[in-house]
């Protein structure tokens, strides 16, 4: 008797007859486990728009770093007297004036004796500073970040990986 009531009530669920709807603890299971995700996923999403700012801004200094190799080229394998509208004449996309909403080119200087330089540009939405500098004799090229494990900046403020 007790399993044929059992059935009876079980078949009427699924087939849509009886109660329809449902309780008031199911709804509140259901907006607990979405509010569970959306804890999780809304920072995710505003720390990726952080690494996307400076993403950006890394490609500008590489951007940069190639417009001052023909700033070099141009002027005899030296940097000397460049500065950041030199650059942008060499390549319009560099941005040299601040903006809220793109990254910008802060620093481009040549090294005391002229054969080495640093470019700096500043990701606006973060205030990350992405550089790049090349050593005068070794030519060897260096890329730091300001504000580590923020953002685009790795662990050792090393963004040539």
């Amino acid at each position: 008797m007790f399993l044929q009531n059992l059935r009876a009530k079980v078949g009427a669920r699924l087939n849509g007859e009886g109660e329809a709807g449902f309780t008031l603890i199911e709804l509140l299971v259901v907006m607990l486990i979405l509010g569970i995700l959306a804890a999780i996923a809304i920072p995710a999403f505003f720390n990726q728009r952080e690494k996307a700012s400076d993403a950006q801004a890394k490609s500008m200094a590489r951007t940069a770093e190639t417009a001052m190799e023909t700033y070099s080229t141009e002027h005899g394998g030296k940097y000397t007297a460049v500065d950041a509208e030199k650059l942008h004449k060499i390549e319009e996309t560099i941005n040299d004036a601040v903006s809220p909403d793109t990254p910008y080119l802060s620093k481009a200087e040549a090294t005391a004796g002229g054969g080495g330089y640093t470019v700096t540009v500043t990701s606006p939405k973060t205030e990350n500073t992405f550089s790049i500098a090349r050593e005068e004799g070794s030519g060897i090229a260096t890329f730091s970040c300001e504000q580590e494990n923020r953002g685009g900046c790795p662990e050792g403020k090393d963004w040539s990986k």
